[in-house]
């Protein structure tokens, strides 16, 4: 295996590979810090007219995508394969068929290129896509918000997580999108409901889920279901209730619990840093909340653009430029693993 321009003095290269859900992604990272390129090919108008992702189609998309991302991400960042010293590719958790596309595709280059290969969560690349913009102080906390993750993770060092508290049912972005198919909203859900809680007063009564005193786990199910009572509540008594204001009114519970539970983590663990994370870091309420109060706790705050906070290809190189630095390298028998654990991902 070559381990080309890994003296200090010259820059290193990395191939990044996305294919987790329903995105292809590839991108060329230098450093884990610069992007030269970040090639993304969505499927959402696709699987908009399903309400959700279609596994088996997101699979097919990913295989006639992935080597035209791939070559156009090399295009763009105006290098060849034979500059690149590693490829990062999300190896879980997702989809698995459409993990497989990424992984094939990576273990394919690394063999024939004769170059490392190394194996990302999909969870640890949101959380590297920070370092992007600004360089990681530790300990730090990050806050992950996206479909299918809400989760506040511990960072002492590099490729170290420790999962401090994760939702119990639904994660926030499940709850985002369910509440939005109530309100007849088209998939994906999160972004019109953000934009109508811009506009909304959050005046409907909804619960909080603090859940234990001490506990900083999540629980969106119960506020879900509790948006669905009162539309159903209001149908059956023959009321009208604004969706603005439901939609201002949910995302005020959502944001307000998520927000407080990071700034208690934050004093607690007495971090230097606190990192937004995942596709639901790209809600303005949200963002704002959390400026707001990290401003008033005098804690550091990272929010990634919006480009990277959805899913794409560099941020796995990012993550990966570290297991590079770190010697962290997959076999060719690596594969797709749907329920990849964070906090063994990078033992």
């Amino acid at each position: 295996m070559k381990m080309n321009r890994n003296e200090s003095d010259r820059p290193v290269y990395i191939l990044g590979i996305e294919t987790s859900c329903d995105e292809t992604s590839a991108a060329v990272v230098q450093d884990g810090r610069i992007v030269l390129s970040n090639i993304i090919a969505s499927q959402a108008d696709i699987h908009k007219r399903f309400g959700g992702v279609v596994p088996e189609v997101a699979s097919r998309r990913h295989v006639e995508n992935i080597t035209l991302t791939i070559e156009e991400a090399l295009q763009v960042a105006e290098k060849t394969l034979d500059d690149i010293d590693a490829i990062a590719v999300t190896c879980g958790p997702g989809l698995v068929g459409a993990l497989l596309v990424g992984v094939a595709a990576a273990k394919a280059i690394a063999f024939a290129r004769e170059i490392p290969l190394i194996g990302v969560h999909h969870i640890a690349g949101h959380i590297y896509a920070n370092r992007l913009v600004e360089e990681m102080q530790f300990p730090l906390l990050a806050l992950v918000v996206s479909g299918g993750h809400t989760e506040l993770v511990l960072m002492k060092e590099h490729n170290h997580f420790r999962i401090l508290g994760e939702t119990r049912d639904d994660a926030a972005g499940e709850a985002y999108d369910k509440v939005a198919r109530a309100l007849s909203l088209p998939y994906p859900g999160g972004p019109h409901i953000d934009r109508m809680a811009a506009e909304g007063n959050p005046s409907v009564p909804l619960p909080r889920a603090w859940l234990e005193p001490d506990s900083y786990d999540f629980s969106f199910s119960g506020l879900k279901s509790a948006v669905l009572n009162t539309l159903h509540n209001a149908a059956q008594r023959g009321e009208t209730i604004d969706p603005v204001d439901l939609a201002a009114s949910f995302q005020s519970s959502v944001v307000e619990v998520l927000v407080e539970k990071t700034i208690r983590a934050a004093k607690e663990f007495d971090v230097k840093q606190v990192v937004l994370a995942g596709g639901v870091a790209a809600n303005k309420g949200l963002r704002t909340a959390l400026q707001h109060r990290c401003e008033e706790a005098n804690v550091p705050l990272v929010i990634p653009p919006l480009v990277l906070c959805t899913d794409n290809a560099a941020m796995i190189a990012a993550a990966g430029f570290v297991s590079y630095q770190q010697g962290k390298f997959a076999s060719l028998d690596l594969n797709g693993t749907p329920n990849l654990s964070l906090e063994t991902s990078a033992e």
